[in-house]
């Protein structure tokens, strides 16, 4: 039997291998808030393992099921009771895994913004359990902050996606460029085309991450550092992105350096001290539009 110990070692060594922005930012959480945010990581990334690793759907799918029945899916409903939140959130979870089997096709925004939430807006959710969220009215850009992370994730990783079978790119704004998923499946799609998708999507993360940063006066000081320091990495992505290949990814996917990293960082401190002096009294209402196409699932605007 696996010992809740080794569950810990197992969540830390996950993030260090596999999520170099998170583990930087996860620094600077409480250390009962940092092992509970890694075992919650390590129960994500099985999940994704399950699918991406898997030689054919049916295996992935018994992959999936394997990991829901296992030590660090136990240790996830675990946290999940001592946080006080709903662990039937990770629901949405897997569906979006379940999605990703075999041939991926979004057909326009709605489908790909339904398809964020699922797999990564509810980690938002959940990370809010973990980081002792209490206020109600930080749920929503926590769901944002989720949204906007999976659409840097789907724009850094067109090339890789493609070589899986899988393109997030919704064929509404291909067909506006000429394209279909077909010519990003087969490498026929011009980059400089690709690249135009691309920068629209990057675009439409920013108002996530926008909402996201409204919503930080809800989250307490004390794990507030943390999620900035998230957010600000990991947009940065998205800006290597932009400036240093013009939005195209064509050319593989696109990571931050040691020296953006360092400037991510420092950048969080300022603004993280910034929302400290003014929490809660500069705090403005969610942006329902964001929510156009996720009304009714937990965490949303219900507007």
């Amino acid at each position: 039997m696996t010992t809740s110990s080794e569950l810990v070692l197992h969540g830390r060594e996950t993030l260090r291998r596999h999520a170099r922005s998170f583990r930087v930012a996860s620094l600077f959480l409480p250390s009962d808030s940092r092992d509970d945010a890694a075992l919650v990581y390590a129960y994500c990334r099985e999940l994704d393992d399950a699918v991406d690793e898997a030689p054919s759907n049916d295996d992935a799918a018994e992959r999936l099921a394997a990991v829901e029945a296992g030590p660090v899916a136990r240790a996830f409903r675990e946290v999940a009771a001592r946080r006080g939140f709903d662990p039937t959130v990770a629901h949405h979870l897997v569906d979006g895994m379940r999605a990703d089997l075999g041939e991926v096709r979004l057909a326009d925004d709605a489908a790909l913004l339904r398809y964020s939430y699922q797999v990564a807006g509810s980690v938002g959710l959940m990370m809010c359990g973990v980081l002792g969220v209490s206020d109600p009215r930080a749920l929503p850009h926590a769901v944002d902050l989720g949204v906007a992370m999976q659409l840097t994730n789907i724009c850094r990783d067109v090339r890789e996606d493609a070589l899986r079978g899988r393109v997030y790119l919704p064929a509404a704004r291909l067909a506006e460029v000429g394209l279909t998923a077909e010519d990003v499946l087969d490498g026929r799609a011009e980059g400089a085309r690709v690249a135009r998708v691309v920068e629209e999507l990057l675009v439409l993360a920013d108002a996530y991450y926008r909402s996201a940063d409204d919503g930080m006066p809800f989250i307490p000081s004390r794990t507030r550092l943390a999620i900035v320091v998230a957010s600000r990495l990991y947009r940065g992505i998205g800006v290597r992105l932009r400036r240093s290949f013009g939005s195209n990814p064509m050319h593989g996917r696109t990571r931050a350096t040691f020296v953006d990293r360092c400037k991510g960082v420092l950048a969080s401190f300022g603004r993280w001290a910034m929302m400290s002096l003014f929490a809660r009294a500069g705090a403005r209402p969610h942006d329902v539009a964001l929510h156009g196409h996720l009304r009714g699932l937990p965490g949303a605007s219900p507007g």
